[in-house]
């Protein structure tokens, strides 16, 4: 006979291979029974990151000497009854592998107690109890696995540096805390405490814990309340930014969880705030019931599936958005803070405070501004009338670039420099940036400007990108999927593989008005395309088309639209070395300042920076 019962030795060790994939996941497991156990306290200490002690100490319930001892049968567990309480889970753990699993590749004991009478001591050694006896009656539960997987040395192997492991522990407590504030978490390593929270339910003092208080600093609320979900927590401000999308906390009823579409929604909701290859910082903790999300998923339970997927991805990415709405965005430079007295007292001119009140006021577009008659080898320009460059566009051009039903946007040019700007008169001015006052430029490229807060540098190609962005997103918007008849076709050559996925998808592709026309092996033409492609840049929309096919099988309308306003504002924003007179660049701030989010280009690199009247007086040691 071929086919035999494995012996439950063997099984669990395979087990132990999706449960315990490292020490972490063994603090994973026993911290998620400690929490389920009720308790307000649970305590984590481990010597050589794991390896060679866990030792997990909790306030809970504990169990009776009976439960005890068949918590370490294979799939044994006081959570699931039926198969309808697995579509109801509240709890993190319910699969009843990881004891078992833990202790096939260990050496274990566990103490626990109801509090009632005395409690239970077990050993275990290779998953077969070695010894049982009475312990005190302190309710909770007290684990403790040493010498990991030291039955099984072909793990060993893969186990990564000390520090490595250790840094995958401190990040599953440092999670478990952001999911339960209201629990007092402590993680000791070697006898040296690395991490302790106060359990008061604040999650904005645990991310400064975490992350640090300059990071909590700049964190967001956010909150969603619907009939299905809700949803709290907190993003940070686009400035902090990771090349990692590790520093993204999703939490699903107390569960820390993994979740790319999630991730996405999130991401949205950041739209064109962040630069490109650049994740945010967020903690979000969603409460939905159970019913609309399976856990059973994943051996880890890392990842989930939920049923009102959209609706909660919508709601997020509005959320997000909205919370940026009614914040002021613009990056503030890093030199310490200091308090007004501290400030008056390391003054080192006395009378400078005294001068400042009676300083004139800021010039405005209608001051007369004294400016050089001669040009600065640092490339800051006046209004002297050499630093004008010829225009890189007639409005003829620019009004060309919109085609069919698009309306034009209105265009103003000085006589020193013809280069338009786009108005929206119909907005207005935006609270989130306060008028500023032009002083200057530096070599053409970035506007100096100031007002009674201090310093700001804008960068002018970028504040362009903003203003014409939204007037093309709008605009482009606007228009339906009519048709333009072209008097020369365009034409494409593909390779093999696309050229099947076109033929596949030609029904896609027309119903947003793109007819691919067979001409030769692999070769199309195109005679008309949708009205509100670019004019310029047909070629390169269509391409995008082909290319989100072949990614996603799918045709998005919404984000082909999105790429065609980013297009077209980037190439017709003014460049680098491009220099303004003074008139240009106060009516570029003002139209920058009437923009919904005026803080990021479209690629999400930052606008405007910040240097406050403190900042500026810190560095040339005015102040210390």
């Amino acid at each position: 006979m071929k086919i035999f019962q494995m012996p439950d030795s063997l099984a669990n060790k395979i087990a132990a291979g999706e449960v315990v994939e490292r020490p972490s996941s063994v603090v994973k497991e026993l911290v998620e029974n400690s929490i389920d156990a009720g308790s307000s306290w649970i305590k984590v200490e481990v010597a050589e990151a794991g390896l060679e002690l866990i030792k997990i100490t909790d306030n809970g319930e504990g169990m009776t000497e009976e439960d005890c001892v068949q918590a370490f049968s294979r799939h044994a567990t006081s959570k699931i009854r039926n198969e309808t309480d697995l579509f109801h889970v509240k709890t993190l753990g319910f699969r009843g592998e990881a004891l078992a699993s833990i202790a096939a590749v260990s050496r274990l004991s566990v103490k626990t107690s109801t509090g009632v009478e005395a409690g239970t001591m077990i050993e275990m050694e290779g998953g077969k109890t070695v010894n049982k006896t009475k312990s005190d009656a302190r309710q909770g539960t007290e684990i403790t696995v040493e010498s990991l997987f030291y039955n099984t040395p072909a793990r060993l192997k893969y186990m990564k540096t000390l520090h490595t492991e250790l840094g995958h522990i401190t990040d599953v407590i440092n999670r478990m805390a952001m999911s339960n504030p209201d629990i007092r978490f402590e993680l000791l390593h070697n006898d040296k405490q690395l991490f302790k929270s106060n359990g008061r339910g604040d999650l904005l003092q645990i991310i400064a814990q975490v992350y640090g208080m300059s990071v909590a600093k700049k964190m967001v609320p956010v909150e969603h309340e619907s009939l299905d979900f809700s949803i709290s927590g907190y993003v940070a401000k686009p400035e902090v930014t990771r090349a990692s999308r590790n520093y993204i906390s999703t939490i699903v009823n107390g569960r820390y969880i993994r979740s790319v579409p999630l991730t996405k929604a999130i991401a949205g909701g950041y739209h064109t705030l962040l630069p490109i290859g650049r994740n945010p910082l967020v903690v979000l903790n969603i409460e939905m019931d159970p019913i609309l999300v399976d856990v059973n998923v994943h051996p880890s339970k890392l990842e989930v599936r939920f049923s009102k997927e959209k609706e909660l991805f919508d709601a997020i990415e509005t959320m997000i958005k909205e919370a940026f709405r009614k914040q002021s965005l613009i990056p503030e430079s890093n030199a310490p803070k200091i308090s007004q007295q501290q400030s008056l007292q390391n003054t080192f001119d006395f009378d400078y405070d005294e001068r400042i009140k009676e300083a004139a006021p800021f010039p405005t577009p209608n001051m007369e501004i004294t400016t050089k008659e001669t040009t600065s080898p640092f490339g800051v320009s006046g209004q002297d009338d050499s630093y004008s460059s010829e225009p890189s566009e007639s409005r003829s051009e620019l009004q060309e670039e919109m085609t069919g039903q698009l309306e034009r946007p209105t265009l103003t040019q000085s006589d020193q420099d013809q280069t338009p700007t786009v108005t929206h008169p119909i907005r207005e001015s935006s609270q989130r940036i306060p008028t500023l006052y032009p002083i200057g430029q530096h070599h053409g490229t970035y506007i100096l400007a100031q007002n009674e807060h201090g310093l700001y540098i804008i960068d002018q190609h970028a504040a362009q990108e903003r203003i014409k962005y939204e007037f093309f997103k709008e605009k482009i918007g606007e228009v339906e999927n009519e048709v333009q008849e072209l008097l020369l076709p365009l034409s494409f050559e593909f390779s093999k593989q696309e050229s099947l996925l076109i033929e596949q998808h030609q029904k896609e592709f027309q119903k947003v008005g793109l007819f691919f026309e067979p001409f030769g092996p692999q070769s199309y033409i195109i005679r008309s395309h949708p009205q509100w492609f670019p004019k310029g840049f047909e070629e390169e929309v269509i391409q995008e088309m082909v290319e989100q096919v072949i990614m996603e099988e799918k045709i998005s309308i919404h984000k082909l639209r999105e790429e065609a306003a980013i297009l077209m504002s980037c190439k017709r924003s003014i460049k680098a070395n491009h220099y303004l007179n003074n008139e240009d660049m106060f009516r570029l701030l003002e139209d920058l300042r009437k923009s919904t989010d005026p803080f990021t280009c479209p690629h999400g690199r930052p606008i405007i920076i910040h240097f406050s009247e403190y900042e500026m007086e810190k560095m040339f040691k005015r102040v210390m």
